[in-house]
């Protein structure tokens, strides 16, 4: 079967390492990736512990299908508590470096426990180092992946660490691997800080095995074709890469502007995809591990600096949301977050709440010391208060802690457009219903990679869904988050699944495991893995009145646009949702969901 059968365990404290068995069962029950990677967190760390504490364990796990030619095998998820919303957090990264790290014949690595000095593991597959990283500290993250590289020498290693702000404990921090990708999401970088651990540098050669060879080489060729043939995944990603999407949903009037505000931003063309084209900033599209879609950009600025992205989430926090168009310092604040270990998401939403704040007078003047207003509008701010967020410095000390606490902090934490205290990304839910629901009832907080309802809510894949109907969605939006569940596990990308469906993913499962999933059984896996999810966060004291979204969102209509008028509607659809997943009123799994699921 598709795994090395081997669990990795690292104690930071005490530099012992233990080698486990991976059960064939255990496997089985959550796949890989995220779903076994939150059963190995949930049954050993006390959900009330604090992320920062030594208690808290830090879960790199592979995926079922990492490491295999299947479409976009390269994928892996970082499990630990998050420090941003005190849920569990499972924060999914592409580029190579989880294809390599399964690479050393391990599925799963954990660390325990807390390094005495700044440490970095080194791990092949005869070889397991916890080594000296004093003077990592302090780095970015591309400094640390070049300096780790010569130090090693090896040309197919791969580096995953993080920069400034992870080891300064920014609740928005991530975890960056391959320099540009990351672990972005729930501030996963601020407990590898917390941990003393800057980097992994993996450099494997072990090969996956494979159950059934022919007929899994069958059944990637033909997922393949399916992913070519795919308007989304064939062509409209390859060509614009995620920021195809600005001129469509701003268009559809739930592009969030001016810290949801608004839904529609006039100067999108400005910032779009095309844009990157026809300003000729773009040089070619990056591709992932085994990906044939190749969404990331690769672009170089006027002023000659080379990077990646900005992508279409980074783009609109950094654009639409502060009512900024200037391109060019829209992606230098993208190449900043790759650098420092910042999620864009977040730092962008927490930069706009700053802005309304100061426009609404609860910021004053003198508290931006030397450095320039945060105002709408004015992209000389993005540059100067990202750097101080990373850095923890004057006023990005309390910006660094995120959108909620900074806002809370004036007293106004409604301002904050957040789920569970992590930022919403760029679909404003007064405008999807669907997609509103799926941000609500997130098990990480306000995320779109969860549930992506925006695909048959305004892309029409796999059939089209009035984004105002609410008959219906509860469904939807399980099902997604049950699919999602399954692909995170597998090790693949989420943009497989506009061309992909379960039984594509069952298929390559199958034939790469041996397993013989029914379509049925596989979602049913997808289901535990949410409902283990659920139940930490329940353990550690979230509640019922945590699935809900900002004020703003549920009682002030958007003002203009195709969605004029329209609010989210949560109300009328979380009832319904909490009996199709079998929990109670309360929203709490009942004895006989978690009997169904063997919980």
């Amino acid at each position: 079967m598709s795994y090395h059968g081997k669990i990795l365990r690292v104690n930071l404290a005490t530099k012992e390492f233990q080698s486990e068995e991976l059960s064939k069962d255990l496997a089985k029950k959550f796949i890989g990736g995220r779903g076994l990677g939150t059963k190995i967190f949930t049954d050993e760390v006390d959900a009330k512990v604090d992320a920062f504490s030594p208690e808290n364990k830090l879960i790199f796990a592979t995926g079922a299908l990492t490491s295999t030619t299947a479409p976009t095998g390269g994928r892996y998820m970082v499990i630990t508590k998050s420090p941003l919303t005190h849920t569990i957090a499972s924060s999914n990264s592409g580029g190579f470096f989880g294809a390599k790290l399964k690479s050393t014949g391990i599925d799963v690595l954990i660390f325990e426990g807390k390094a005495e000095t700044p440490s970095y593991l080194y791990i092949d597959e005869n070889t397991v180092e916890l080594r000296d990283a004093t003077h990592l500290w302090g780095k970015d993250a591309h400094e640390t992946t070049d300096i780790l590289m010569a130090e090693v020498g090896e040309k197919t290693a791969k580096v995953t660490c993080i920069g400034q702000a992870g080891e300064n404990l920014s609740l928005i921090s991530s975890i960056m691997n391959d320099k540009n990708r990351a672990a972005g999401r729930s501030g996963v970088g601020a407990v590898m800080g917390s941990k003393n651990l800057k980097a992994i540098i993996a450099s494997g050669k072990h090969k996956t095995l494979i159950d059934d060879k022919e007929a899994f080489k069958a059944a990637v060729k033909d997922k393949l074709k399916l992913l070519k043939e795919n308007g989304v995944t064939g062509e409209g990603l390859p060509t614009f890469g995620t920021k195809v999407l600005d001129n469509i949903i701003n268009s559809s009037g739930l592009y969030p502007t001016r810290n949801f505000q608004k839904a529609q931003f006039d100067k999108t063309d400005e910032i779009s995809g095309e844009a990157l084209i026809e300003k000729g900033y773009l040089i070619k599209g990056i591709a992932c591990y085994a990906c044939p879609i190749a969404c990331g950009r690769l672009v170089e600025l006027p002023q000659g600096k080379k990077g990646e992205g900005p992508e279409y989430e980074p783009g609109w926090a950094f654009g639409a949301l502060c009512e900024i168009s200037d391109l060019n310092t829209i992606a230098q604040a993208n190449f900043m977050c790759n650098e420092l270990g910042l999620d864009p998401i977040s730092v962008g939403v927490t930069l706009a709440a700053a802005m309304e704040l100061y426009e609404r007078g609860y910021i004053k003047k003198e508290e931006f010391e030397k450095g320039p207003e945060l105002k709408f509008g004015n992209s000389e701010s993005l540059l100067y208060y990202i750097k101080k967020i990373a850095h923890g410095e004057g006023i990005g000390k309390k910006l660094a802690l995120g959108s909620y606490r900074f806002a809370e902090s004036y007293g106004h934490p409604e301002f904050s457009m957040t789920v569970k205290k992590q930022e919403i990304p760029a679909y404003d839910p007064r405008g999807v219903q669907g997609q509103g629901l799926a941000y609500a009832t997130s098990n990480r907080g306000g995320c779109h990679v969860r549930a992506y309802l925006i695909s048959p809510e305004i892309l029409g894949t796999p059939e089209k869904l009035d984004p105002q109907e609410l008959n219906g969605k509860p469904e939807w939006v399980k099902a997604f988050q049950d699919l999602t569940a399954v692909i995170d596990s597998a090790g693949l990308c989420l943009f497989t699944s506009f061309a992909l469906g379960a039984q594509d993913y069952a298929d390559l499962l199958n034939k790469a495991t041996g397993f013989n999933y029914t379509v049925d059984e596989m979602m049913l896996t997808g289901e535990r893995i949410w409902n283990l999810e659920r139940i930490f966060n329940l353990n550690a004291g979230l509640t019922k009145d945590d699935d809900t979204l900002p004020k703003r969102l549920l009682e002030v209509p958007i003002p203009d646009g195709p969605n004029k008028g329209n609010v989210h509607r949560l109300s009328e659809l979380l009832p319904d949702y909490y009996k199709l997943r079998g929990w109670s009123e309360e929203g709490t799994p009942t004895d006989d969901k978690l009997k169904e699921l063997g919980l």
